[in-house]
């Protein structure tokens, strides 16, 4: 029987309509760089088969499980995620000039809920500003960088404006990142994104911490002053690591915000 004639059968002749003349050719196409039984394909146990041999720590896993087992897919091993930026990077009006009640961020977490999503993504102010009336309703996915149209001209560049320590204390069970790959940037974006959470928890490793920012520079060749902006320390730190000051603690102890400019 062939992939059409199976698709017929299962009374789902809408695709082959839409498909029109490829329908034969896509429809009954086999891959024969990678066979189909190599795959890891979707399914309830997708986590406990595919994801925990890795060296992800249990809670991390105990977390996919979460969005995994929430919304419409449930136990199905696929996800449906409403991705949703709001803020700074485009503004509201971008999305939703048409639909004004979605200015309200409460309103895009209603949605992901109506929807059956397994889990909502947006920026901090969002996510932030309904996480103790929703957290424990709908994993939260908190996106940590995105652009902002403030500056005039604009430019196309992703910026931390969230942190991992801001992620956790409102329930999120995620954290996601933009990069630009292929643009002068993405090099920058990738440590950045990288050392995040290393930089925020390396209160036991304050030598770490140091060995990072120290890093950073080299790799970028950028100075002290164009480091501490960005992680909102002193120059001198950004050259010496302080590991000593009140700061530097703060920074290490993820209290100092890690937002660049």
């Amino acid at each position: 029987m062939s992939a059409v004639t199976a698709v017929k059968t299962a009374g789902e002749t809408d695709i082959v309509k839409l498909l029109g003349a490829d329908a034969d050719k896509l429809l009954s196409h086999v891959c024969k760089g990678i066979p189909k039984e190599m795959l890891h394909l979707p399914g309830p146990d997708f986590v406990e088969r595919v994801l925990t041999p890795s060296d992800r720590t249990p809670p991390v896993i105990r977390s996919l499980q979460q969005m995994f087992d929430h919304g419409r897919l449930g136990g199905t091993g696929y996800l449906s995620i409403l991705p949703v930026d709001q803020g700074i990077e485009h503004s509201a009006g971008a999305s939703f000039a048409k639909n004004p009640a979605y200015f309200d961020p409460e309103n895009i977490v209603k949605l992901a809920i109506e929807g059956g999503c397994n889990a909502v993504a947006s920026t901090l102010g969002v996510l932030g500003s309904c996480s103790r009336k929703y957290a424990h309703r709908i994993p939260f996915l908190l996106k940590v960088n995105h652009n902002e149209f403030l500056t005039y001209p604009n430019k196309y560049d992703q910026i931390l404006f969230g942190s991992v320590k801001q992620a956790r204390d409102m329930g999120a069970v995620a954290v996601g990142a933009t990069i630009y790959f292929g643009s002068p940037e993405s090099a920058r974006q990738i440590v950045e994104v990288v050392v995040l959470e290393p930089l925020e928890v390396s209160h036991r490793d304050a030598r770490r911490t140091g060995d990072l920012l120290h890093a950073h520079r080299a790799i970028f060749a950028v100075s002290p002053q164009v480091l501490a902006d960005r992680f909102h320390i002193t120059s001198w730190q950004a050259t010496h690591g302080a590991r000593g000051s009140s700061a530097w603690r703060r920074l290490q102890a993820g209290h100092t915000p890690l937002a660049g400019r």
